[in-house]
């Protein structure tokens, strides 16, 4: 190619994909909001199929919003294939946008609901294919785009779609944004959530305390226990968020209830941790205690297969002029986490870089970006 020809190449530019990012956050997306979610999953197929990707839009059930779905022309079941793993979902309630974290751009800093966490990040790679076919070139393995609607809570509905698509894939490649500076992910902690009940008998606080038995009493004693088994040296993390209980002050507690999360960093400690939890005897013979629950998501652990993965998005960064690293581990969960557990090497935190994840000080650094889409570019162009 002559250098005329270079010249002429169309340019990666930042402001354009902040324009294309801002027109997806300017779509208020909390989970919940079925109804919101899909006028972005509506654009989004729109956009990939202006593209040329064959589309499929999977419904939602359970009150959650449609998935979807886009393979370039040249994806066939049985190919080796990339899966690109992106959430349109965002934690923010309806109106942030105008209110507690307007969208407004100051200095780097371009502020909005769900722009970090993560629609920067999953439009980094529609705008990467696009620049592709600019160039009149296209990625070197076939892809698959897959957009899920309730990431935030679990994606309790899609993870099977996302176990089912990683499974046909060489390589997933997940657009949760970059951490500390631009680093990537190549390790994550499972989760687990748990909900304990526990049934006491109610009596007056005066006139009958000793018939009584405290559910919260029995209660305190389980969230010692279970707070207890937190080990930071071995990455191990409980914690008992959200209680509650009681009638009234001069009632004895008949009910309490509470629920718990858990972070460890293997598939064994997942089991071990997740024992204990359920296997929970009452301190008081006359009081019930029901718990349930178990292991949200597995455990996203770092392989030699990912650590090459990670080298080859590695060499693509530094074609584009950076040096990409990764963290040493995320203590969050992401779909990333279903990919790596079913064997296929997966990496994370290939988004925009910025900061302020789930607050309302959520914010990208434009400068990130032009960067962030070459390196993409550069991975469609390398992986094979």
């Amino acid at each position: 190619m002559s250098v005329a020809e270079r010249d002429n190449e169309p340019k990666i530019d930042a402001e354009e994909i902040l324009e294309g990012i801002l027109e997806w956050v300017e779509i208020e997306t909390p989970t919940y909001h079925a109804e919101e979610v899909n006028k972005l999953a509506a654009k989004v197929e729109a956009q990939f199929e202006g593209l040329g990707l064959n589309m499929e839009r999977v419904p939602g059930r359970d009150g959650f919003g449609d998935l979807v779905i886009a393979r370039t022309p040249d994806w066939e079941e049985g190919k080796p294939a990339l899966l690109v793993l992106s959430h349109m979902d965002t934690v923010h309630p309806m109106g942030t946008k105008d209110g507690a974290n307007p969208i407004r751009r100051e200095g780097d800093s371009v502020y909005g609901p769900g722009i970090y966490d993560m629609k920067a990040g999953a439009y980094l790679p529609y705008y990467a294919y696009r620049h592709l076919q600019r160039m009149g070139s296209k990625p070197n393995l076939p892809v698959t785009f897959l957009f899920v609607s309730e990431e935030e809570v679990g994606s309790p509905t899609s993870r099977a779609v996302i176990e089912a698509e990683a499974k046909k894939a060489k390589y997933v490649l997940v657009t949760e944004p970059a951490r500390d500076g631009g680093k990537i992910v190549t390790a994550r902690k499972g989760v687990g959530r748990f909900e304990m009940t526990i049934t006491g008998r109610p009596a007056h606080s005066g006139a009958q305390h000793s018939d009584g038995r405290s559910a919260i009493k029995e209660m305190a004693h389980h969230i010692l226990e279970i707070e207890a088994l937190t080990e930071y040296d071995r990455g191990v993390t409980t914690n008992v968020g959200l209680l509650s209980g009681g009638t009234g002050v001069n009632v004895i507690p008949r009910d309490a209830k509470c629920e718990i999360d858990l972070r460890v960093v293997s598939a064994e400690d997942g089991e071990e941790l997740v024992a204990k939890i359920l296997d929970r005897k009452p301190h008081d013979p006359d009081v019930s205690i029901k718990i349930t629950g178990g292991m949200n998501r597995p455990p996203y652990e770092r392989s030699d297969a990912i650590l090459a993965l990670f080298e080859e998005a590695k060499a693509a960064a530094a074609d584009v002029g950076f040096e990409l690293e990764t963290t040493p581990l995320t203590g969050g969960g992401s779909d990333g986490n279903f990919s790596a557990a079913v064997g296929v090497p997966t990496l994370d935190g290939l988004g925009a870089d910025g900061r302020g994840a789930h607050t309302l000080e959520e914010q990208i650094y434009i400068s990130s970006l032009a960067p962030r889409a070459g390196m993409w570019v550069k991975m469609f162009e390398r992986l094979s």
